[in-house]
Parts: structure tokens; sequence; C-alpha cells
């Protein structure tokens, strides 16, 4: 079926080159980083995790939030999702190839990845992190394979996938947990010793993901034939409001914990970030971009009026997204290491090398997201020609 991906549009065309020069960019950067090492971002003794785990972590939940599509139409039998299933699927293998990416080019040389598989440590979060997305990309790119091969062929997809497809449910949840526990495990960073951490990645996932399948599923509905359903798109932007809504009570619960109890090693990370801190403080803007826009937002997606125009919705969706982008990717990995165990206050400024570089990722995992769309959205024009 990937021949598919090898005829299209001179706008498919056109995009294609432009991802494809994207990761170039990318890797011209990563071969700089490679041969200097990673003294050449701006990751430091005091700030270990920059821009590249910051990306990793907002991305898994990306992928995790496939689930909220795959849930009810396998479990609950939701038609409406039929269509936007796919689409899902397909985002998460795109999502999860991007983690991997990131913690290769973290890690300074990818070679030091073969260490976990070397040592294999069961105690250590990391090489179950590492078990739970290779398996979690592994049974997407089954399921949704095996899937699609069935739809070409028009007939029901055999009985053997049933059970990958239900393990893929809690496989998803446990992604993301997984993740969470790497930060909730280090009790020297109290800002991420809080036992909520994990709901609050997956209510950030549950509501950031889907917003961004939403503004997948509108582009390819404006560009090509392909329309995954006026209803679907309706139900899964009620499942951004109300994750949207939970995320943001559990940042007000960690804020309430904070200054309620008035532990300075709580509340200064929360200082630093809203308010700046010993003079430092260059998130200060970004992170009250973050909550104007998510406010907006959810705001926005509390009418259904809104949630019904596409328009509205793309809006509301993007803001939402780039908010959660900011206060799960931003605020809470970078803020986490400040103040450090030693009580000094510092700022971390990404270097040219390692921006590139995290845009050089982007691109190679949007390229393969449009040539599985790509693929996709040519099995169903052949499948259901004029309807799909």
């Amino acid at each position: 079926m990937l021949e598919k991906a090898l005829y299209g549009s001179k706008k498919y065309w056109a995009l294609v080159l432009f991802l494809i020069g994207l990761t170039l960019v990318g890797t011209v950067a990563y071969i700089k980083q490679y041969m200097y090492g990673l003294g050449a971002t701006g990751m430091s003794r005091d700030i270990s995790w920059g821009v590249y785990i910051a990306q990793f972590t907002f991305l898994v939940g990306v992928a995790a939030s496939a689930v909220m599509v795959v849930l009810p139409y396998y479990l609950h039998n939701y038609k409406e999702f039929g269509k936007i299933v796919i689409l899902g699927e397909f985002l998460a293998i795109s999502a999860v190839t991007m983690c991997i990416l990131f913690i290769m080019v973290d890690m300074g040389k990818p070679a030091r990845v073969l260490n976990i598989l070397k040592y294999p440590t069961l105690h250590s979060v990391m090489f179950w992190d590492m078990v739970v997305l290779s398996g979690y990309l592994g049974l997407n790119l089954l399921c949704g394979w095996v899937v699609l091969q069935a739809e070409k062929k028009d007939v029901p997809p055999p009985k053997w996938i049933k059970p990958f497809i239900y393990v893929s449910i809690p496989w998803a949840v446990s992604i993301h947990t997984v993740t969470a526990f790497l930060y909730a495990g280090l009790p020297a960073r109290h800002f991420w010793l809080t036992a909520i951490m994990a709901p609050r990645f997956l209510a950030s996932a549950f509501s950031a993901g889907p917003a961004l399948l939403i503004l997948l599923a509108l582009l390819v509905r404006r560009y090509t034939e392909f329309d995954a359903g006026k209803k679907a798109i309706s139900k899964l932007a009620t499942i951004v409001l109300y994750a949207g809504l939970v995320n943001f009570f559990f940042l007000l619960m960690e804020v309430f914990t904070a200054f309620y109890s008035s532990v300075p090693s709580h509340k200064e990370t929360f200082v630093y970030l809203y308010m700046g801190l010993e003079g430092m403080g260059n998130l200060v803007y970004v992170m009250w971009t973050s909550l104007a826009v998510g406010f907006i937002a959810i705001l926005m997606l509390l009418f259904p009026k809104n949630r019904e125009n596409y328009g509205r919705l793309a809006v509301a969706c993007a803001l939402l997204f780039v908010s959660l982008f900011i206060d799960k990717g931003v605020g809470l990995v970078i803020g986490g290491f400040v103040p450090n165990p030693l009580e000094h206050v510092l700022n971390y400024h990404p270097t040219a090398i390692e921006i590139m570089v995290t845009i050089g990722v982007w691109g190679a995992g949007f390229l393969v997201l449009t040539v599985l769309y790509k693929v996709a959205i040519s099995i169903r024009a052949l499948t259901s020609p004029g309807t799909h």
C-alpha cells in the first residue's frame, strides 16, 4: 500500500519537499552537535533536560491520545469514530517516532541508547519507558496497517487483530504513566514530586492530542475529499474541552497545595515560572501567555455553537494546543530544574543548534504522518469513491 504515497498532487509533493527540507536542516544541525558534543546545547549540569526531553514528554501524550478514538470505536462500538480512528492511530505512530528521535538526539550519541538493551535494569523507569514506547509503536503499526489492508480488500478485519487492538488501549495509558514516573521518581526535584503527576500528564494528553487530531482532520477535509464526519469531530471537541478543564483543575490543585502549605521548595518553581525569582524569569511571559490562550480556548469550546463551527473550532483547538504545549513542554519540564537542589536559580536558553535539531525532528515526524495519511486517504478513495 505504500506505493500510494508515490503519487499525489503538486501541493502534496510541495508539502513533502518542505518537510524533507526541514528534516535536512535538523540533520545538518545534529551532525554539528554530534561532532562537538552536547556542549553545543544549552543544557548543563543543573539543567540536564532541555528542549529535547520537553518535546519528548509532550509528544508521548500526543501518541497516547489515540486511545480517545480507539477506545470508543472498538470497545463501545461508537461508529462515528470509524473514519477518524485510522488518523488517530497514524498520528500515534508519527508522535512515537518523534519521541524516539528526541531521545536519540538527547543522548548525544545514538549508540548510548543500546546500553539500555545491553544492560537491562528492571528497576529503571527508563528501561520500562523504552519497552512501552517501542511496544506501542509496534501495536499501532500492526493494528493500523492490518485494518487498512482489510479495508482495501473490502473485507472485515481478521479476528486475530482484535486482541492487539484491545491491548493497545491500556498500553496507551501506560506509556504516559511511565513517562510521568520518570519525573515523579526524582525526589530531589520537588516540583515533580506529586502523586497527581501521571493524572495531570494524561489530562493534558487527552486534550492536546485530540485537539491536534481535530486540526489535522479539518486540514485533510479542506485539501482532500476525506471527511472524518461532523459528529466525530464534534464529539472529539467535547473530549478536548473536558480533558482541558481537568488539566487546568489539576494545575490549580498544584498551585493551592504549594502556596497553602507554604513549603519553599514546592512554591519557588511556581514563583519562578509566573513572577520570576531572584531576578531570573525568562519564562514569565511565556507562562502567562499559556494561561491566557488556554483560558480563551476553554471559553470558546464551552459554547456548543463554537464546537460546530469549523473555523472557530480550529482556532480554539490551536490555542489550546499551544497552551498545553507551553504548560507541559516548557513550564513543567524546564521549570522542574529551577531552583536546583543547591537552591541556585538559573535560566535555560536553548541554542540555535537545539532549535534546528528540534525543527528537524518535527519535520521528520510530520513527513511520516503525511505519507501515512496519504496512504490511508488513497485507500478510502478506492473503497468508498465519492463518499469517503
